[in-house]
């Protein structure tokens, strides 16, 4: 009796655990996820070439019916849209550098790209370029920009190389997400990439989307803007305008839910609402192409990005093989994303071999199958969200900064380091460091700065939207705020304390605006250098710099001219004495609506 117990107790120990080893993994055929990863992308370049003409265009108001563009098949070529390429950075890191690559790798990568940006990006990188570090570069004490939508666009990658892998997703947001966003900003691109993953195996879109929720931390402002959609197509399945006006009353006109909005008003990039638009053009159009990136362009904002999102989680449930004709056939496969190596077959091929790395990593396998084809055995895990934290109550600083040796692995345009001489770090000694016909790169540099009485001539100028005139330009202009005589290392203006730095800069036309933390326009930078000659010689200066420009030599105001132009190299051109010794030349350029920039050489007379 008691053996018989004893066998009867072992079944039905062991049946369970039968079952749940049977169900810890799923199956997916290699060539399956090559035609979803495929798929994927396609979705992502119809979407955002559907919906690209209507960007930003709508704010906080529907798209009305008869402006939503009618699609075209040579749409689908979105190889030049920086809602694509931006995230490619992100897999050529992992592509050189494994799936283990550090943040700090990551950063260095994107302080290295070379296309424009704005918002969440833009302040990041200029975070980076400065040497501030991940995760630092995204916190809010050093940007304004962290619930802004940036890695919510960029993070379809990380979805399409991790099939069913929702931690992995996760993990990778946590190293090139946290580079730009903080807060709902990041856990909008782990929401998305959550349910790419999860698309690979299910079809039913709230499926889709329980899984991506699964991925953002309870208590967030993210989970209760998504649930809240959720709940409200519940409540209205028929009725996707009535959503939308509930959506646009919490999300969009209640401050409660924009503390961390980069802008006030009608325009809105926060990740929150942009995604419950994802979400609606999901929820809305049930299952079909058309309508999904329809009613996602239509609700407006960012209304490339989130049909762009959309499209590429819809047409991975779908697989290329099963997408209408009308989105593959102008499809150019050996067009090149900007900025990228990476053509679509390249783009492709790449996310496969990054797929098999990922599986094997979470601790699935590639299995041959008795036909000879690989499948991919992969974990079932539950989704482990980051920590909760939000932009309005951030958690403390890591004072993250990148070594000398890791920012000589950035190939910036313009380097600085701590002046410990003065005027005596940039020293051009004639036929050794200066010769005729050579552009100076290396100067002291103080700024850029604000203008000195701005606000004096145009109160709030820029804030509201609203440019300063020419005339007010060139008002603020007459005002120097230093001893172009006796070099001061430190000086104060209008109440603050400005350092000279030593600058080097890559190319003969050197931007400023690479230097400035915030908003470069209407900015005003100082440059000093001296020149050790052994006789006294004549030269012709050739100057090129963006609105006003003032030279002065050993003291003595030699130059000063206004342009409404940008910068063009010897565009000014005057005569310029030195003597016979150190010659100290000091430079001041402003610049108006565009970025502070300047070059400088000395031509054979």
């Amino acid at each position: 009796m008691k053996k018989n117990l004893l066998i009867l107790t072992l079944f039905l120990f062991v049946l369970p655990l039968t079952f749940l080893r049977a169900e810890e993994f799923r199956k997916l055929p290699v060539n399956t996820y090559i035609d979803k990863m495929k798929a994927g992308w396609l979705g992502q370049m119809a979407g955002v070439g559907w919906g690209g003409p209507t960007e930003f265009k709508w704010k906080g108001e529907i798209i009305p019916a008869d402006k939503m563009p009618q699609w075209k098949p040579e749409m689908v070529n979105q190889f030049v849209q920086d809602d694509i390429y931006v995230e490619m950075t992100f897999l050529r890191t992992l592509e050189l550098h494994g799936l283990d690559a550090s943040i700090r790798q990551a950063g260095i990568d994107f302080a290295n790209s070379r296309y424009g940006l704005a918002h969440a990006n833009r302040a990041a990188r200029i975070n980076l370029r400065n040497g501030i570090a991940p995760p630092d570069s995204s916190h809010p004490r050093f940007t304004r920009h962290g619930d802004d939508i940036d890695y919510q666009i960029e993070a379809d990658f990380s979805g399409l190389i991790c099939p069913g892998l929702p931690n992995e997703v996760i993990r990778l947001g946590e190293v090139f997400g946290r580079l730009m966003n903080y807060g709902d900003g990041l856990y909008g691109g782990q929401f998305v990439g959550g349910m790419y993953a999860e698309a690979f195996f299910a079809k039913d879109v709230h499926k889709i989307i329980q899984a991506g929720l699964g991925s953002v931390p309870r208590g967030s402002q993210f989970h209760e803007c998504i649930s809240d959609v959720i709940e409200w197509h519940r409540q209205n399945p028929n009725d996707w305008q009535r959503t939308w006006e509930l959506i646009e009353a919490k999300y969009q006109d209640n401050p409660d839910y924009r503390r961390a909005s980069c802008l006030g008003g009608s325009f809105n990039i926060d990740a929150k609402i942009n995604a419950a638009y994802i979400v609606m053009g999901l929820l809305y159009g049930e299952g079909d192409i058309d309508k999904t990136i329809i009613v996602s362009t239509r609700c407006g904002q960012d209304s490339d990005c989130n049909p762009s999102n959309a499209a590429g989680i819809l047409f991975t449930t779908m697989g290329y093989s099963n997408i209408p004709e009308r989105f593959t056939s102008a499809l150019d496969p050996k067009g090149k994303f900007s900025h990228t190596p990476y053509n679509y077959d390249l783009l492709t091929a790449v996310c496969e071999k990054l797929a098999r790395q990922a599986v094997i990593k979470s601790g699935g396998r590639v299995q041959k199958e008795s036909s000879g084809k690989d499948v991919f055995v992969i974990p079932v895990k539950k989704a482990q969200p980051s920590k909760l934290e939000q932009c309005w109550k951030p958690g403390p600083i890591a004072n993250s900064r990148y070594t000398p040796q890791e920012r000589d692995k950035m190939d910036l345009d313009v380097k600085l380091t701590e002046s410990k001489k003065g005027p005596d770090d940039v020293i051009y000694r004639y036929g050794i460091d200066f010769q005729e016909d050579e552009f100076m790169r290396k100067w002291l540099v103080l700024g850029p700065m604000p203008y000195v009485g701005r606000e004096d001539v145009h109160i709030d100028s820029n804030i509201d939207g609203v440019p300063m005139t020419r005339r007010e330009i060139k008002r603020v202009w007459g005002i120097d705020s230093i001893d172009v005589v006796d070099f001061q290392p430190k000086v104060t203006i209008d109440g603050k304390e400005y350092e000279w730095t030593v600058m080097e800069a890559k190319h003969d036309v050197i931007d400023l605006s690479k230097l400035v933390k915030e908003d470069p326009d209407y900015k005003v930078a100082y440059l000093w250098a001296q020149i050790d000659m052994p006789m006294d010689r004549r030269y012709l200066a050739g100057v090129g710099f963006q609105n006003g420009v003032k030279i002065w030599l050993n003291g003595e105001l030699v130059h000063e001219n206004w342009s409404d132009w940008h910068v063009i190299v010897d565009d000014d051109r005057f005569q310029l004495n030195l003597k016979k010794g150190k010659n100290q030349i000091v430079m001041k350029v402003q610049s108006g609506e565009s970025p502070t920039g300047f070059c400088f050489r000395l031509l054979d007379w």
